[in-house]
């Protein structure tokens, strides 16, 4: 048996001890890494750590950090409270204000992390506020970040037309834009009838509330608690005055999301050490645990060439329209696990040798890798489904957990056939 195998194989045994035994995959994942890195792939310490996701670490710590104490000291509550006056007291709409959002923010240049980083805790409290189902707003944020996600200025678009120059192969940018915005639209408009988005509706279900306590500017509903909400105390003001330095530093001036997010809240904290105190408790310690274990994992796969291997063998498929559908289930598969990014910069090039023969046409295949590369972002374990199971706050995260684990496992599995079935087979480009 191959070393290559091997490793997949014992990924499989870790999420079925971590599924059937409870016990924190993440965990399960760094002691994998270890035995597989030293037995199987002859990798030392230093080989195995390197693909510890630092720079995730820092976002998961650093946001939920920051967020915590926006939620200890009232500054979310205030956030939820003006979002339901700006509406109108449509709850309804909310969803979709934060699907726009997202878009727009990654639309004009945010790295789809940040993006997620700063609009989720808000989302996410205000699910929790409402009695909205929190895998129904953090689809919408994530859905709403990779809609905008390849415009032409974006971060993605720019990668992935840049790697189409490199290789010489025809090109649409505004094809690619629009596949990706209309597939994250569709899904998030069948994620918003499924989860109950149409039963929302104009009203108060805030939790401890009273009939009538969202109608936003309607007067003579207003609970005690929401005037306490509506009120901005100094705590409040510099909070959001971080909120607002955090945004303009990432998009900005293009810092990192997980160091200013930390720095800032370590100014907060300077001024209000008690909050800080409560806040630290809110730092989601295991999903960071989860999150990069599993990282960890993937990195040693990538280190002893599994995801390579895995790639190559597809491409020699002599069928083109299989192997586009495989490289198609590859990208989404390893996606789900990885960088978005670093996956589209590995398939695009592995697609050029058929791609070459004409037989599939370049424009919408790019598209159909693309969309499959980051519409399973929802999944727990990539970037931006990690950063919404980590700012869900009040919730059971070992069940938020397997319901974004079942969602993003049924996007795997639904996405790439569809995307490949209208994009490529067309033979568009």
């Amino acid at each position: 048996m191959s070393a290559e195998l091997i490793s997949i194989l014992v990924l499989v045994v870790v999420f079925v001890i971590a599924t059937t035994r409870s016990i924190n995959m993440g965990a399960l994942a760094f002691a994998a890494a270890f035995a597989v890195g030293e037995l199987v792939a002859d990798l030392d310490a230093d080989g195995i750590f390197a693909g510890f996701p630092g720079d995730l670490f820092v976002v998961l710590v650093g946001v939920t950090y920051l967020f915590g104490i926006a939620r200890a000291n009232g500054t979310t509550d205030w956030l939820v409270h003006a979002s339901i006056r700006l509406v109108r007291g449509r709850i309804v709409l909310i969803p979709w204000v934060m699907f726009v959002i997202t878009g727009a923010l990654t639309a004009i240049g945010a790295v789809s992390p940040a993006a997620v980083a700063i609009v989720a805790p808000i989302a996410l409290s205000f699910a929790t506020r409402y009695g909205i189902s929190p895998l129904l707003m953090g689809a919408m944020v994530v859905h709403g970040a990779q809609g905008g996600g390849f415009s032409p200025i974006s971060i993605y678009g720019s990668i992935v037309n840049g790697i189409v120059e490199r290789e010489k192969l025809p090109g649409n940018e505004v094809a690619l834009f629009l596949a990706s915005l209309i597939v994250n639209l569709l899904i998030a408009g069948i994620v918003f009838v499924l989860f109950g988005g149409l039963k929302l509706g104009r009203r108060g279900t805030g939790k401890g509330e009273g009939e009538g306590a969202a109608e936003g500017g309607s007067g003579g509903g207003t609970s005690a608690r929401d005037e306490a909400d509506a009120r901005l105390d100094p705590a409040r003001i510099a909070t959001l005055a971080a909120l607002v330095a955090l945004v303009v530093a990432v998009l900005g001036f293009d810092l990192d999301a997980g160091l200013s997010a930390i720095t800032l809240a370590v100014i907060l904290s300077a001024f209000w050490p008690d909050t800080s105190r409560k806040a630290v408790g809110e730092i989601a310690w295991p999903t960071v645990l989860l999150i990069c274990g599993v990282l960890t994992y993937v990195g040693v796969l990538e280190e002893m060439g599994t995801i390579k291997w895995a790639g190559e063998g597809v491409s020699d498929i002599g069928v083109p329209l299989l192997a586009a559908v495989l490289l198609c289930y590859i990208g989404a598969i390893i996606s789900a696990f990885a960088s978005s990014v670093g996956i589209m910069g590995a398939l695009i090039p592995l697609a050029v040798p058929f791609l070459a023969q004409g037989e599939i046409g370049a424009v919408g295949m790019i598209a159909a890798l693309a969309v499959s590369a980051t519409v399973v972002d929802v999944s727990p374990f990539s970037t931006n489904g990690a950063l919404v199971l980590a700012a869900a706050p009040d919730v059971d995260r070992e069940r938020f957990f397997r319901q974004l684990m079942v969602y993003g496992g049924i996007v795997v599995a639904a996405v790439p056939a569809a995307v490949w079935l209208v994009l490529v087979v067309p033979g568009f480009g």
